[in-house]
């Protein structure tokens, strides 16, 4: 079963052959039970419509990885099992280059430089936690991470993961005392992104900006950047996110 009626717009960034890239919104669940609604719902009924594949017939989606539902960016799907567990693989085997963008409430003591922490997801809640190396289910976190600019209280930071934990990006920069602006879990006490009244679907100011990948059909790399949403143009800072935006553009030539 997929939901009735549809808030979101799928936004295609990239597809060639059975890999296709989108835009995820915040607030927006990767997964969910049949009846609500998420990417790969949206996607689902993409699939659907673009191959006339009637409604009584299931329809094949490949997520390879996640985002968080409070952020916003770059998702990959595949579109048979083949391709999905080819692209799977890129992740599991870390030569997925991820970079995010991230607006973070204060500044790092240095402009650049490698992060690296034990964490685990903390029993019975959606959170996830610092621990020390010998702890229970402690596993390593490591980004490497870049200030692009900041004002006299925000950063924007440039991160690329080496490791795919959860919720590891958020909690790397609250635990160094500079929470992800919106993100109110793990420490900020700044709105951020469309008011909403359900506190599910509040956005956090954590955009994954671009995906690295190897196709496993064209056999080619192919580079896929995403635009920062206009919730981040609208938040109040002398940072010149458009700018930056322009500037820092990826290399994909249908996006560029």
């Amino acid at each position: 079963m997929e939901p009735i009626e549809s808030s979101f717009e799928i936004q295609i960034l990239h597809q060639e052959g059975e890999c296709l890239v989108v835009l995820k919104p915040g607030g927006l669940l990767t997964q969910a039970p049949p009846g609500i609604e998420s990417m790969e719902s949206l996607v689902r009924r993409y699939f659907r419509q673009e191959n006339n594949v009637p409604i009584t017939d299931s329809v094949y989606v490949g997520m390879p990885h996640r985002l968080d539902r409070p952020a916003s960016g770059v998702m990959l799907f595949g579109q048979t099992k083949k391709t999905t567990r080819k692209l799977a693989q890129q992740f599991e085997k870390r030569t997925v280059k991820k970079t995010y963008w991230a607006l973070i409430e204060g500044r790092p003591e240095e402009d650049g430089g490698a992060w690296s922490d034990h964490m685990r997801k903390i029993p019975g809640q959606p959170q996830s936690e610092i621990v020390s190396p010998d702890a229970s289910d402690a596993q390593e976190a490591r980004l490497v991470c870049q200030v692009i600019a900041s004002d006299t209280h925000i950063s924007l930071l440039e991160i690329q993961l080496e490791t795919g934990r959860t919720h590891q990006i958020r909690l790397q920069t609250s635990s160094r005392g500079m929470p992800i602006v919106g993100d109110a879990q793990y420490g900020s006490g700044l709105e951020f992104g469309p008011a909403t009244v359900d506190q599910r679907k509040r956005w956090i100011a954590l955009h994954a900006r671009s995906l690295d990948f190897w196709h496993p059909q064209l056999h080619r790399p192919v580079i896929v950047t995403a635009d920062l949403p206009e919730c981040w143009r609208q938040f109040p800072t002398e940072i010149p996110l458009a700018r930056l935006c322009q500037e820092r553009r990826g290399e994909n030539p249908k996006l560029s």
